[in-house]
């Protein structure tokens, strides 16, 4: 009897641990610590999520691998960003931003350039110091424009740190066992605090400072190289409507205009585009990430602010 009940557990189990593959549980994406970055996507993975796939390159980045230097005939743009330009593990490769713009973009620009390329240097809850560690770490891949995409949580960002890799539960360091072991981990366990992250959280300061100087410094960046630079920010979804954002953030975002105008950037603020649209609900994921229904809205407001500025697309230096 109690042979009958154990060859009846395993089978389960096996049949569990099948299912759960099938839907993309045991292959998470891994992460990887990095002293100024604080922690990339490890490069070249691929896995399907809930049948989502993701693909990472060998720079970390969401999409195909890539030429260090693209053919003078490419249009290449480099989006950095946070789980938003990533897209997660809800958002298949096609439905990402990065690949709507592509898309969009072959179709504006063919009678100046023959191919397009949108690469995507992203990854969860990254924020402005992450990204321009980012770039200075790999440059910027001779992309004619850089756009930078951040949500209005990202002006309070706190510094880079590796901490959560290995020991947050959804930024793990290696592949499970088993995918009921993730399933146990990610769902079923209680989360261990990380004590040291409790210094990252109260981090002094002026923060909203900290992050437009890093925003600043991503400019100078691509001035240096003679790129063009697009500052984008997406809003939460409990900014928009009749609440309006809270004081803090009404602040910050002013703040933000006015370094814009001062620095020269040009920027565009998602919050009065969503609020004009009656069912702005229909394009969130969640209260901040969006949805396939946000990204091409998103995706097509960016490609024509592109399309339709020459100047921005008139650069075709490629000594980056």
């Amino acid at each position: 009897m109690l042979v009958i009940l154990f060859t009846l557990l395993v089978g389960l189990a096996v049949i569990l641990e099948i299912g759960l593959r099938t839907i993309g549980f045991g292959n998470p994406l891994i992460y990887i610590a990095d002293e100024q970055i604080g922690y990339l996507l490890a490069p070249n993975q691929r896995t399907r999520r809930f049948g989502n796939l993701i693909k990472i390159n060998e720079y970390s980045m969401r999409g195909e691998p890539i030429q260090r230097t693209p053919l003078t005939s490419t249009l290449r743009v480099l989006i950095l960003g946070d789980s938003i330009a990533n897209g997660g593990w809800w958002t298949d490769q096609s439905q990402t931003i990065s690949s709507l713009m592509t898309h969009s973009l072959s179709a504006a620009v063919t009678s100046k350039f023959q191919a397009v390329e949108v690469l995507n240097a992203s990854a969860n809850s990254w924020g402005p110091r992450n990204e321009l560690a980012y770039l200075q770490r790999f440059g910027t891949f001779n992309a004619q424009v850089v756009v930078l995409l951040i949500n209005t949580d990202d002006l309070f960002a706190t510094a880079p740190t590796s901490l959560p890799v290995g020991r947050d539960r959804n930024y793990p360091a290696k592949k499970p066992l088993l995918a009921l072991l993730e399933v146990f981990n990610r769902y079923l366990s209680k989360p261990k605090p990380i004590p040291e992250m409790q210094l990252v959280q109260d981090e002094g300061g002026d923060r909203v400072r900290f992050n437009l100087e890093a925003i600043s410094k991503i400019q100078a960046l691509t001035r240096q190289v003679h790129s063009q630079f697009l500052l984008v920010m997406t809003p939460l979804l409990r900014e928009i409507g009749e609440g309006g954002p809270r004081d803090y953030e009404i602040k910050a975002r002013q703040r933000l205009s006015e370094f814009t105008q001062t620095h020269q950037i040009t920027y565009i603020d998602f919050l009065p585009k969503f609020n004009t649209i009656p069912d702005f609900k229909t394009l969130y994921q969640d209260h901040i990430h969006l949805n396939f229904q946000g990204n091409q809205l998103v995706s097509s407001v960016i490609s024509e602010q592109l399309s339709v500025n020459s100047k921005l697309l008139s650069i075709n230096n490629f000594d980056n």
